[in-house]
């Protein structure tokens, strides 16, 4: 309405997205302002520059909303960003290749590792416990997981 838009936003808090300018959108990577924004249920609703009207809002349907990696705060040791780990190899402790992290979840009580190999796995990331090493240099991920889950 009038403009604004609803984002789905991954960060989190989801309205932490909103801390972040200027995003970068579509495919072509256009820098864009946020004018202002809040929560809103389970989304995000926001007011951006140049974009006044509903059919301007209409145009950017679908769109993806990128920011610089600059942009992001420092991390503890143990924290990783989603898009670090899709796309690392994922051993167990005794040596045997279960695949790539495909994909990270949300499940509420943990974040979980979608790893696709040989068959596909869904592993728990929980440093200390299922997750032993991270090895972002190296590009992978040993974890304690029996083979045959």
């Amino acid at each position: 309405m009038k403009g604004w838009v609803r984002i789905h936003s991954h960060t989190e808090p989801r309205e932490s997205i909103l801390d972040y300018q200027p995003w970068l959108v579509g495919e072509a990577r256009r820098p864009v302002a946020v004018e202002q924004g809040s929560r809103h249920g389970k989304t995000v609703i926001a007011r951006l520059e140049g974009v006044e009207s509903r059919d301007d809002a209409e145009a950017l349907v679908g769109e993806t909303i990128q920011v610089s990696r600059d942009q992001f705060p420092d991390l503890r040791e143990g924290q990783y960003y989603w898009a670090d780990l899709v796309g690392l190899e994922v051993h167990n402790h005794e040596g045997v290749r279960f695949g790539v992290i495909h994909q990270m979840l949300a499940t509420g009580a943990n974040d979980v590792m979608v790893v696709r190999g040989d068959k596909e796995r869904l592993v728990p990331f929980v440093y200390g416990q299922s997750v032993l090493k991270v090895d972002l240099d190296a590009g992978q991920v040993v974890v304690d997981w029996d083979a045959s889950f």
